[in-house]
């Protein structure tokens, strides 16, 4: 399951904070700050979808993410990957280093990063 934009805007900054109440999430937000009753609504949104969770005391309740920042953007990247580039890494890759404004020194740190990665690969 994916979430939407103003979601995954909201998952940001519980994954940023890693726990929060309302007021907190609310404040996060840049000027104009959006309802109270828009961010109820997404976090009951985001609920349903099991992305997120909360603790309740008294009246107040403390949301957590239920799922890891590093596994949703896995998932979307190799979504991505599967419908914009025939699901293939290296159209994914050549698109990436072409497209973006990569320096010599970026470029040689992913080279490094695939380097190291197929050693590992190798054991």
């Amino acid at each position: 399951m994916t979430l939407s934009n103003a979601e995954e805007q909201l998952m940001q900054l519980l994954w940023k904070k890693e726990k929060a109440f309302m007021k907190d999430l609310i404040d996060a937000y840049p000027d104009p700050k959006p309802a109270t009753t828009t961010i109820a609504t997404l976090l009951k949104r985001m609920q349903d979808k099991n992305f997120v969770d909360y603790v309740q005391y008294g009246r107040s309740r403390e949301y957590f993410p239920l799922v890891k920042k590093k596994v949703y953007f896995s998932k979307q990247v190799n979504g991505m990957i599967k419908n914009f580039f025939n699901d293939s890494a290296a159209q994914f890759a050549s698109f990436f280093t072409k497209e973006t404004d990569l320096s010599q020194e970026e470029l040689e740190n992913l080279k490094k990063l695939i380097d190291e990665r197929l050693k590992e690969e190798r054991k």
